[in-house]
């Protein structure tokens, strides 16, 4: 996945000692690849609705007294990516660590995380702002892979079961810590999204306070037990399907009881269609119980039925989930540069899109944009151009395994 090794995803698991010096073949679980490429997919969807859309500049298309039900769910599909990221994470971790011991498995994901909370803060945060200054730094879901890697390689040392327990108290008891307000970076950075102004020009957000995060990973993590050698695919689809439903009717059951889970709650509307909005829209930042309930519950669905689905139409996708690092850092800097060249053409100056803060945000940029439709076909655009270099990618490091370095991007 995005953020683990390349051989994170194999079937044949094997002890060290079992495998021939230099062997490094091996099969990938096709459905982890096209959930996962699937999710990159419609994660672009969002980024690009980010610098094309012209309502992006007036207000937050989940404001249900603003938005309407098309943008509302335009939106909403995306909830889905920065939680099936880390979750696959996780699993990836656990398959790739079949192949490893403990210690070269916690090494390589204290280097991982480290290298992506670098990249978080270099070469991510740029292709936002196209700003060598760097006045805004977020800290957002590569910052959190980072810091939950590296946060995993000490869990992974405890037992099985205890590694379940941590993920589900962070999963479904961190909203207890919802009043808790502490004006602090590390409180921000554990549960508490905040802005931090550093001096007159420069300022840091902690999008992704990764406390939940980590209890995501941590039942990833777990979930790769059900990838062994050992657990057929009738008895994996069975659990798989068996947690997901079970998963959706904790979430309908908790959100119509409105008292846990989420610290917005729902509420009736003018009419059936905004109530159900209401409903839906739970909180990302940080995830919520209810949210992480609401957008892995899919995921263990799509898993249990697209184990063998690898064929003409899903190949494309498994490419671009086989390399999602490389189209992550591509996209955010295609949509960008996409950006310029629209604000050129349409009655601005490419230089408003060197930005001083998100593009949202930035009050040069009011006034720019285009319908919902064209935002579309723009996403679209973005994805068939990318889908060539993920190919070419993803063939080139199957040839080359023995070069390290591919593992990190």
């Amino acid at each position: 996945m995005l953020f683990t090794k390349s051989a994170g995803t194999n079937i044949e698991v094997l002890p060290p000692a079992l495998l021939p010096p230099l062997q490094k073949d091996f099969h990938r679980i096709s459905s982890i690849d096209l959930l996962r490429g699937a999710v990159m997919i419609i994660m672009a969807l969002d980024h690009v609705r980010d610098y094309f859309h012209a309502d992006t500049m007036f207000y937050d298309p989940l404001d249900l007294a603003k938005t309407n039900v098309i943008l509302f769910f335009t939106r909403w599909i995306t909830h889905i990516c920065a939680p099936v990221f880390v979750f696959l994470a996780g699993t990836s971790a656990f398959l790739s660590g079949q192949r490893k011991s403990k210690n070269e498995l916690s090494l390589f994901l204290v280097k991982r995380g480290l290298w992506l909370m670098f990249l978080e803060v270099t070469v991510v945060n740029f292709g936002w702002a196209f700003n060598f200054k760097l006045p805004f730094i977020g800290l957002a879901v590569i910052w959190a892979l980072g810091v939950c890697m590296v946060v995993l390689a000490a869990i992974i040392r405890l037992p099985m079961k205890a590694t379940l327990v941590i993920g589900l108290l962070l999963v479904f008891g961190h909203n207890l810590l919802d009043p808790i307000h502490i004006d602090t970076f590390f409180w921000a950075g554990l549960h508490e999204p905040r802005i931090f102004r550093l001096d007159e020009t420069h300022s840091v957000r902690t999008a992704y306070p990764v406390l939940p995060w980590i209890g995501i990973m941590c039942l990833g993590y777990c979930l790769g037990n059900l990838y062994l050698k050992n657990v057929s695919q009738a008895v994996r689809k069975k659990w798989l399907l068996t947690i997901g439903c079970l998963a959706i009717l904790l979430f309908i059951v908790l959100r119509c009881i409105n008292l846990y889970g989420d610290p917005s709650q729902w509420s009736q509307q003018g009419s059936w269609q905004f109530t159900i909005l209401s409903f839906l829209n739970t909180t990302k930042y940080p995830p919520s119980s209810l949210y992480t309930l609401m957008t892995l519950a899919p995921a263990l669905l799509f898993l249990a039925f697209t184990e063998n689905s690898a064929n003409r139409f899903t190949k494309p996708i498994i490419h671009i989930g086989k390399v999602p690092m490389f189209y992550y850092l591509l996209h955010i800097y295609l949509i960008h540069l996409l950006a310029m060249f629209a604000a050129e053409f349409s009655g601005f100056d490419w230089r408003d899109m060197i930005l001083e803060r998100r593009s949202w945000m930035d009050p040069r940029l009011k006034g720019f944009g285009f319908s919902l439709l064209t935002t579309y076909l723009v996403w679209i655009g973005v994805v068939v151009i990318l889908y060539p270099l993920c190919r070419w990618y993803d063939r080139y490091k199957s040839v080359h395994r023995e070069k390290w370095w591919l593992s990190y991007l």
